[in-house]
């Protein structure tokens, strides 16, 4: 996977590992210890080695997100967990589903797509970090907690960053909201100083 895709064989079974891992924790745990694990980037990293992906390959964000994305369609309503947005064109599409699992569920579509949104621009804008963001998935629960997995890239460097937002730690949208920011750190910008107060945020390699 350091280049090309998933062959589709391994795609298929991500997506069936993946859901019947996320059964397992729901059932036993919650959904919002679900919610937890993933805004953890080791336990996100160690989940798609799991899944099946080498634990140093490029594209592990991705395919997890895409995985679960098509493994937990079909379980959404029985878990209560929802899978929105994904890479390129379906990150875009996020606040449209958003607002579908809003009028459907009944939790409050608005509000969930603003902190897409906020979520979006601060790592885009805000954290000037040299990093464009090319990936967003939103994990919602039915009762409107939710955790944001999104990923840059910086094209010069050849290197990833991802970012890690849960909503039950988050207390503001610009004072130090991260979860998580897993990358290695670069120092002279403002993504420095978001890492250091952020001492779980837990650095390595992205993928």
């Amino acid at each position: 996977m350091h280049t090309g895709r998933v062959p589709p064989w391994l795609a298929t079974r991500m997506s069936s590992l993946g859901a019947i891992v996320t059964q397992a924790i729901v059932h036993h745990y919650g959904r919002d210890a679900f919610l937890q694990r993933l805004s953890h980037p080791f336990w996100f990293q160690s989940f798609g080695a799991v899944m099946g992906m080498d634990w140093h390959s490029s594209g592990i964000t991705t395919s997890v997100i895409g995985a679960l994305k098509r493994g937990l369609g079909p379980l959404q309503d029985e878990l209560g967990i929802y899978v929105c947005g994904g890479r390129g064109q379906h990150s875009r599409k996020t606040p449209d589903e958003l607002m579908l699992l809003g009028d459907r569920i009944g939790f409050d579509g608005a509000k969930l797509t603003r902190a897409s949104r906020l979520v979006a621009k601060v790592d885009s804008a805000a954290v000037q970090d040299g990093f464009d963001l090319y990936l967003h998935g939103f994990f919602v629960t039915a009762d409107a907690k939710w955790t944001v997995v999104q990923q840059g890239m910086n094209g010069d460097k050849r290197q990833a960053r991802r970012y890690h937002w849960h909503s039950e730690d988050l207390k503001s949208f610009v004072d130090t909201p991260h979860s998580a920011i897993d990358g290695p750190q670069q120092g002279g910008t403002s993504i420095s100083r978001i890492i250091a107060p952020v001492s779980r945020a837990r650095r390595s390699s992205s993928s």
